[in-house]
């Protein structure tokens, strides 16, 4: 049988997934020391709280633009910015504090588009090599959480959660006082993030905030930011603007739903300006 997918609609499930593992690969625009360096994994995830993490980080951190990572099985898309072609999946680096001549570095890998589960696996196994081969410190995956409630029940505050794949990461979230996600799954990139950091004994934290299913969520994505500046305190990221991103989305949403009701009248509802 025919194990090339370009020649035969039949094809070796096993012999393509070495293929797209073989084919995902990372090039470096400009080359940076990122000893000790922390990692932010940005693909779009539940309430697209990743991609809002990373964008915030890359804009207020003013980050770099270092490569891409790149591969035959990505959407064939050019992302425009500013009248700048830009790769669906990129990574962004620099000083987490800015002007300082020691400062640690950041690294923020960011995505527009949610891969397939054909692609996890090598994704995140290209990820964590590039990471380990750059000695990188640690690697940090924000992740909507959805949690089901009775219908109707008002929460004054959402759910926030940690996990980690060392003991190390346990320990420093438990001295952190955050609380451990104890049970359930979690799905996709960050699961195998974690999954692959315990085999290697390599770091990785996935900070976990209920979020909305369907819509972007700035006020998880603040709530993910401020665990951040717990666990980096030299960071120092405000996430006061996020919040109030948050708020005008709710409230537009609000006057949506009004408006959506009989005989309203109809509306559409702008995405929040730091979503992705």
């Amino acid at each position: 049988m025919n194990t090339k997918k370009y020649l035969n609609l039949e094809y070796n499930n096993d012999a393509y997934r070495v293929e797209q593992m073989d084919e995902i690969k990372i090039y470096d625009y400009k080359k940076m020391d990122l000893r000790d360096a922390v990692v932010v994994e940005g693909f779009p995830s539940v309430g697209l709280v990743s991609t809002i993490v990373a964008n915030y980080i890359v804009t207020v951190l003013n980050l770099d633009l270092l490569g891409v990572m790149d591969s035959p099985f990505f959407p064939t898309v050019s992302v425009i910015r500013g009248g700048e072609p830009f790769s669906p999946v990129r990574f962004y680096g620099g000083d987490i504090e800015p002007g300082r001549r020691d400062s640690k570095k950041i690294v923020v890998f960011l995505s527009e588009f949610q891969p397939p589960s054909t692609l996890i696996k090598g994704i995140t196994t290209t990820l964590l090599d590039w990471a380990q081969d750059n000695r990188c410190a640690y690697l940090i995956s924000p992740e909507g959480l959805i949690v089901e409630r009775p219908e109707g029940l008002e929460v004054k505050e959402k759910l926030l959660f940690a996990i980690g794949s060392t003991e190390h990461v346990k320990e420093t979230i438990q001295a952190k006082g955050i609380p451990i996600f104890q049970e359930g799954l979690i799905s996709g990139i960050p699961g195998v993030l974690l999954n692959e950091g315990k085999r290697r004994n390599f770091d990785v934290f996935c900070i976990l905030s209920e979020t909305h299913e369907n819509l972007p969520d700035a006020r998880a994505a603040a709530r993910i930011i401020e665990v951040m500046n717990a666990l980096i305190p030299e960071m120092g990221l405000d996430p006061a603007p996020l919040y109030k991103e948050a708020s005008v989305l709710e409230e537009k949403m609000k006057e949506y739903q009004k408006m959506s009701k009989p005989g309203g009248k109809r509306t559409t509802t702008p995405l929040p300006s730091m979503y992705g």
